[in-house]
């Protein structure tokens, strides 16, 4: 009884009128449920209620619209909680890691060529790099006086970086605060998973590490980074090869991991031995093979010192093999009598080679 005369009081109740909201009738008349303006019926939710208990009904249906829109949008945005958002930056402000693993070797390749040229088609580098702040004590005299000011170190992304760069576009990425440890795990982490690290810049990357302090130990630093302890060894071992050997091959990312124990070898017998011949190949103004680099430079396996490592030369106008003894003393045999130009030729290259 109580609840139908609170809903005929609720109904007796008349809202006042919106005269922006309502459409008159011809004649001033309010138009009853189901009126018609220009033939055609006016929408149910386009007209105010009239009484308490619409009113209510309305308040009601619009607040449940609204959580609805809410509800979704807090499944949207849980999406993105705790992810760093990515910025797009001047890589002229932004500063080479001292714990870089990038040889500048590898900036003339063809692989940076084509990443380059799909950085170019795509107007940016679609995966972006991370980059930490600098703080102002840690920034050189000249990179204090830079324009742009440096304001950020690469985490990881080098090669993306310099395409960036050498293109003249913003390069996109994220910022995020790290110690030089995280900083050194997270490029460790993201070179390895792409694969596209030689052993050389590995283990440079590892040594850097060990000689900064970073870990107390090679093994300590091989399971911090979930790495194969025998194989961060390895690549310290390229790495820590003396500069005459390595600048003695085309480039040093072009050294295999598997090389590293028989050049060790090499260096542990006979350190003297080994420099000679890294020298003089780097000398002689020949371009070989970083294969045939390293089989110059190690011990012929049965141990005979008249035993050769051979390697061809072929042009338009001959061909000649050279013969490397395990001394590093070379033999150049030529498939056909020289001309007298070609003796006078040849003659030149020995004597500019020698007067070095």
């Amino acid at each position: 009884m109580a609840t139908r005369k609170f809903l005929e009081k609720g109904n007796s109740i008349v809202l006042p009128s919106d005269p922006k909201r309502e459409d008159q009738a011809p004649g001033g008349d309010t138009p009853s449920v189901g009126a018609t303006t220009n033939g055609n019926a006016a929408p149910l939710g386009s007209r105010p209620p009239r009484t308490a208990i619409g009113g209510m009904a309305a308040f009601m249906r619009e607040e449940s619209m609204v959580v609805g829109e809410l509800e979704a949008l807090k499944v949207e945005h849980a999406r993105f909680v705790g992810a760093d958002p990515v910025r797009s930056l001047d890589p002229r402000a932004i500063r080479r890691s001292r714990y870089a693993n990038r040889h500048v070797s590898s900036f003339a390749r063809k692989e940076f060529a084509g990443l380059r040229d799909e950085i170019r088609s795509a107007g940016g580098n679609n995966q972006p790099i991370k980059v930490r702040p600098v703080t102002p004590g840690s920034l050189t005299p000249e990179e204090a006086a830079a324009v742009p000011k440096i304001e950020f170190e690469i985490v990881y992304g080098h090669r993306r970086h310099a395409a960036c760069l050498e293109l003249g576009i913003p390069v996109n990425a994220v910022i995020q605060a790290r110690t030089d440890r995280q900083l050194f795990e997270d490029m460790e982490r993201e070179n390895r998973e792409r694969a596209d690290l030689s052993p050389y810049e590995q283990g440079a990357m590892y040594l850097h590490a060990l000689k900064a302090g970073l870990y107390p130990s090679m093994r300590q630093m091989a399971e911090a980074l979930g790495a194969n302890v025998s194989v961060v060894s390895r690549a310290c071992a390229l790495a820590g090869l003396p500069s005459a050997v390595v600048d003695a091959f085309p480039s040093p990312v072009d050294i295999q991991t598997r090389w590293a124990k028989p050049l060790n070898d090499a260096q542990q017998r006979d350190p003297d031995l080994l420099l000679e011949r890294a020298r003089r190949l780097g000398g002689q103004g020949v371009k070989l093979t970083a294969a045939q680099v390293f089989s110059s430079l190690i011990d012929a396996p049965d141990g005979d010192s008249s035993s050769s490592t051979d390697f061809e030369v072929a042009g338009p106008g001959g061909r000649a093999v050279m013969s490397i003894d395990r001394k590093g003393r070379m033999t150049v045999k030529f498939d056909r009598p020289l001309t007298p130009q070609a003796k006078a030729e040849f003659e030149r290259v020995l004597k500019k080679m020698f007067e070095r």
